[in-house]
């Protein structure tokens, strides 16, 4: 799935990943950097709330906002959105209020030895990026709405 959705993303483009502890938030997220050409350690930020990466086309930020207790921490961050042409956001709902608008949400939720992934378009980017990808009929996507 991470490679799918490296391979039609809009540029910027912002994913909300949703999911229990253990759902595939950061494995997706690494799979998705690894597909853009992302070498060398990708970190899951957890401890460091962000990490940042070179993809093509400038920096992805990977965020982590499990730890953080307020929205407003996340001005110590020093995030600029026009810095990043990709984020992935884990626990979104954490910094709401102080993030961009996502373009796709990511849905996931372990099932037996697998994993299921919902994937719902919030902006016409993440529309055209769900029409782009090509899932095999593995995922279930939801247009935007």
């Amino acid at each position: 799935m991470g490679r799918a959705l490296a391979a039609s993303r809009p540029q910027p483009a912002v994913v909300h990943l949703h999911g229990d502890l253990g759902a595939g938030k950061s494995s997706l997220a690494r799979a998705l950097l690894r597909a853009l050409g992302v070498q060398g350690p990708v970190r899951s930020p957890t401890y460091t709330l962000v990490e940042r990466y070179p993809v093509p086309g400038g920096e992805a930020w990977h965020l982590d906002l499990y730890r953080i207790a307020d929205a407003g921490e996340l001005d110590f961050l020093g995030l600029d959105g026009d810095e990043a042409t990709l984020w992935l956001v884990e626990w979104p709902e954490r910094g709401q209020g102080a993030l961009p608008a996502p373009d796709l949400e990511v849905h996931l939720a372990v099932a037996g030895a697998g994993r299921r992934a919902r994937l719902e378009a919030r902006s016409a980017a993440g529309q055209a990026w769900l029409s782009a990808l090509d899932l095999n009929g593995r995922l279930q996507g939801v247009p935007a709405g």
